[in-house]
């Protein structure tokens, strides 16, 4: 990604909505759908400055990989110990059948080799182990936001599914999220289309609107796990071998 994007992340991913109501519905997701055992070993993959990582702390002892350096010293600071850096696909060094959890949110799509991903992430997992993968949603809204941040694709239900049973792996659940804004979210991204915009979409709102859109966003934690949203700006998979 751009270096203001991690530079935004840092400032932002404390008060931002979407990171805050987006951390509140994952952790349902977890809570709901992915049975860890005490004391679970987890990895999240790509953690940027480490704005998930007390989330994922509350389900098992947590380490991380980040191959962004200015990102990965603020998201030590955050955890409290070193940070790994081996990129995707290959995960060079991250031992093998370690992780009761592996979580990528929001960093398949920044993979060439998808597939190849997948199959090496698998290999980390403990047997029974589980992954919890989130990807932008809907070519069709490929904005200045996906080149911003480097994307080399948004999912359909189907290309995410193909590509998960191509790496021999199964989805076990499958949700959309951040759907109640969905609508908003499809013309704003059409009206920067049509004025031109460059650039990420993730500057901070005022504080009341702020306050709404993660109030709306984060009711979705009521419902997933429990049901899989239809539609939305994300989809959201639980994965196993």
């Amino acid at each position: 990604m751009e270096r203001i994007i991690y530079d935004r992340m840092a400032e932002l991913d404390s008060q931002h909505w979407w990171y805050r109501a987006r951390r509140n519905v994952l952790a349902a997701i977890i809570t709901r759908r992915i049975p860890l055992p005490p004391f679970a070993n987890i990895l999240e993959i790509g953690c940027g400055t480490g704005h998930n990582l007390a989330m994922l702390a509350g389900f098992g002892t947590v380490d991380a990989i980040e191959v962004d350096d200015a990102a990965r010293a603020v998201a030590e600071k955050r955890l409290g110990r070193a940070i790994g850096h081996s990129p995707l696909p290959a995960l060079a060094g991250v031992p093998h059948e370690s992780y009761d959890l592996i979580a990528l949110l929001d960093v398949l799509e920044h993979v060439d080799d998808d597939r190849a991903a997948l199959v090496n992430m698998a290999q980390r997992l403990k047997p029974g182990g589980k992954m919890l993968i989130a990807v932008p949603a809907h070519p069709w809204l490929w904005s200045a936001h996906d080149v911003a941040n480097h994307h080399h694709r948004r999912y359909t239900r189907k290309t995410l599914d193909a590509v998960i049973k191509a790496a021999g792996l199964k989805v076990s659940y499958r949700t959309a999220i951040n759907s109640l804004l969905f609508p908003l979210a499809v013309v704003s991204r059409f009206a920067d289309k049509v004025r031109g915009k460059e650039g990420s979409d993730d500057a901070l709102p005022p504080a009341p609107l702020n306050s709404v859109f993660e109030r709306v966003f984060g009711w979705e934690a009521h419902l997933v796990g429990r049901m899989s949203l239809p539609i939305g700006v994300s989809l959201v998979v639980v994965v196993e071998a």
